[in-house]
């Protein structure tokens, strides 16, 4: 995680945000947008594209999102096509911006002292403005100064686009020659001296499958490899926790387990949790060395490795290949999946 700690906005920030905020809730934009209604605004600051999604249609929840990059875009489809039976984490591992209206109680006291302070006053339910940054690892924040800057950008193109769509619900298609999957987004173009906001049409590519640098202690993996094969068959997972960590000052994260099994007799072997990195590549390039190191504490070299994400199987494919030790990919790890539940059940998790 890196030491530099983000700039909080200034008070006219602040304020801004609020008031372009309340505008939106005036517009009520999700009375006709639906969530896949979906169009970018381009960070003229950062050239970030957001792509913002209405909330509120169903008459519960009323936000605006604003999911950060192709990341963010193909999070948010993934999210949809999961259905009602997600799992609540996965909303949190989406990053994004998001401005929502609540009830009083749904705010903190940091939230009324700055609105105090600048003047503010809300009343009724679903009245009060919330502003939250949601990143992978983390519970969801308050905004930085640039993450509050691109937010009322956001929000101001949706006062200016949402109305278009309400006259024409084909807006966001585009013209007829549009390639598929192209999105109509917002870009700020400079024309004397001031800033005038413009359509484009433009696509968003998947993300490229994320590159991990594997770390790894050659001289534990070295001592390993020298042991003769057991009769152990390991099931090994990385996952979050469902409880949030907190150290003083900083922002609360849900710190990462491995978690590693006996499949035979559903022993816990080893565990390590680890704090988020600077990305999650970089949490991922740890995992092999630490579960290196766990077994060669174990004095045991495995007959057979278990792991039920695709990801973890890659990355254990170099490990496997030094150890003479195959790697299989399954649908469940019945051992492992009751040592986390019985983890969960005494970490007193949030669901």
């Amino acid at each position: 995680m890196s030491d530099k700690k983000p700039s909080e906005p200034s008070p006219e920030e602040s304020k801004k945000l609020y008031e372009v905020a309340g505008r939106v809730k005036e517009l009520a934009p999700w009375q006709w947008m639906e969530e896949s209604q979906i169009f970018g605004v381009k960070n003229p600051e950062t050239g970030e594209i957001g792509f913002v999604s209405i909330m509120g249609m169903g008459g519960e929840h009323f936000a605006i999102s604003v999911y950060r990059g192709s990341e963010g875009l193909y999070g948010f489809w993934d999210l949809a096509e999961a259905g009602p039976d997600v799992d609540p984490h996965m909303l949190l591992e989406i990053p994004q911006l998001q401005a929502s209206f609540e009830d009083r109680a749904e705010t903190s006291k940091r939230d009324r002292d700055l609105m105090k302070q600048l003047g503010l006053k809300f009343r009724g339910a679903k009245a009060w403005p919330l502003f939250r940054s949601y990143t992978s690892g983390y519970m969801p924040w308050y905004l930085t100064a640039e993450e509050t800057r691109f937010l009322t950008y956001a929000l101001e193109q949706t006062l200016e686009v949402a109305p278009r769509v309400k006259s024409d619900p084909d807006l966001l298609w585009g013209e007829d020659d549009a390639e598929d999957g192209d999105y109509l987004v917002r870009v700020a173009q400079e024309e004397t001296g001031a800033s005038v906001w413009a359509d484009q049409m433009m696509p968003a590519s998947e993300p490229e499958p994320p590159q991990v640098q594997i770390l790894m202690d050659m001289g534990t993996l070295t001592t390993l490899r020298n042991l003769p094969p057991s009769t152990l068959e390991l099931e090994v997972d990385f996952f979050n926790m469902p409880t949030p960590v907190q150290e003083k000052g900083g922002r609360p994260y849900f710190p990462a387990m491995l978690l590693m099994v006996d499949g035979t007799m559903g022993v816990i072997l080893g565990f390590a949790m680890m704090p988020p990195a600077e990305t999650r590549e970089l949490l991922w390039g740890q995992v092999p060395m630490e579960i290196v190191r766990k077994l060669a504490d174990l004095s045991a070299r495995p007959k057979e490795i278990r792991v039920a994400s695709p990801v973890l199987a890659n990355l254990l494919v170099p490990v496997g290949r030094e150890l003479n030790c195959p790697i299989h990919l399954v649908d469940q790890l019945f051992r492992l999946e009751q040592a986390r539940s019985e983890i969960f059940q005494i970490s007193g998790g949030l669901w």
